[in-house]
């Protein structure tokens, strides 16, 4: 019986921390989903655009061979509709979110995954334009 994983994130500035958990996301199934924050989202969320376009951001991501489908993930509140919308039997979240999803745990496995140490989108941005 096959095991649909999803996951969800901005993705933006793609690093190894962001590698790492879509192959750790993969391995507890046969099949990967990502949802990948909409610009608005990530607006709403962080208070600022990403550095890539969410047209960006999707390809990137598809392109990735653990990735079996991607889509836009317009609203966090709309988790549990995207769960049943492509039957995920595995809701991954990094431990950032501990606890955070435990409420889908009716309809799915929660999993936390270990962030990777010492990487950061936000941390990466501030690098790359001098703040630091």
């Amino acid at each position: 019986m096959s095991r649909t994983v999803i996951t969800f994130g901005t993705f933006d500035v793609f690093h190894v921390g962001h590698l790492r958990v879509i192959e750790r996301a993969a391995a507890l199934g046969d099949r990967l989903v990502v949802g990948v924050s909409a610009d608005e989202l990530n607006m709403r969320k962080k208070g600022r655009e990403p550095v890539f376009s969410q047209g960006e951001r999707l390809a990137i991501v598809a392109a990735l061979k653990p990735v079996s489908e991607v889509f836009v993930e317009e609203s966090l509140e709309l988790k549990r509709e995207y769960i049943q919308q492509y039957a995920a039997d595995v809701l991954v979240m990094g431990d950032d979110w501990e606890g955070r999803f435990d409420e889908f745990k009716d309809i799915c496995e929660v999993v936390y995954l270990t962030r990777t140490p010492a990487i950061s989108t936000t941390a990466l941005i501030e690098k790359i334009s001098g703040g630091n």
